[in-house]
């Protein structure tokens, strides 16, 4: 019989069960908002809410009492201030848990366990950004759209007008040559006929 056993086993040794909880809490005041099964949030809860009463008043004891079950010391510093600075006026019912069904695999019961006034100002701020990007996205992508375009038809044009020069060139060219040759040819063709005359003459 297990009557007047308090807490949970899960599964686990009791130092492996200190280590898994100590690293849930660590992650809950470093992240807010993490995502378990049911049984750890609900033994996380009775191990994570009496740290932050014990920060709300900030002694050194307090801190190294603390300190003794969240060995990060940033996060330690964090609870100290700025979770402190939001939940202190709270008496208690620092955390909410908000089950999301089974798991696939094992039908595990999960839920998100997370610290209550941060995930209240985490909700309301995403919503706005997500509708103002919405709005201004489609905006951008047609005026790239037509700067593009007209500098393709810039491109385009000043292509065409090149080749058009360069074919003129190329025409004025052969005329000059065909009159040259042209005028090449006359001088012989007056010289052959003076040569018989002058024979006649003979």
């Amino acid at each position: 019989m297990r009557h007047r056993v308090k807490g949970r086993k899960l599964g686990r040794t009791s130092a492996h069960r200190e280590a898994t909880l100590r690293l849930l809490a660590t992650s809950l005041l470093k992240h807010k908002k993490i995502k378990t099964t049911v049984a750890k949030a609900k033994e996380l809860r009775t191990y994570v809410e009496p740290l932050i009463t014990k920060a709300k008043n900030d002694t050194v004891a307090n801190r190294r009492h603390v300190a003794r079950f969240i060995k990060d010391k940033e996060v330690v510093k964090e609870l100290f201030g700025e979770i402190i600075e939001k939940i202190g006026d709270r008496p208690g019912g620092y955390t909410r848990i908000v089950k999301l069904g089974q798991r696939r695999g094992d039908a595990a019961e999960m839920a998100i366990i997370e610290l209550v006034d941060f995930a209240a100002e985490g909700e309301e701020k995403p919503k706005k950004a997500k509708k103002a990007e919405k709005v201004e996205k489609p905006e951008v992508q047609e005026a790239e759209v037509v700067e593009e375009t007209t500098e393709e038809t810039k491109a385009e044009e000043a292509a065409e007008e090149v080749a058009e020069a360069e074919v003129e060139e190329k025409s004025e060219e052969e005329n000059t040559e065909a009159k040259a040759e042209e005028s090449a040819e006359e001088p012989k063709e007056e010289g052959s006929e003076d040569a018989p005359a002058e024979e006649d003459k003979k």
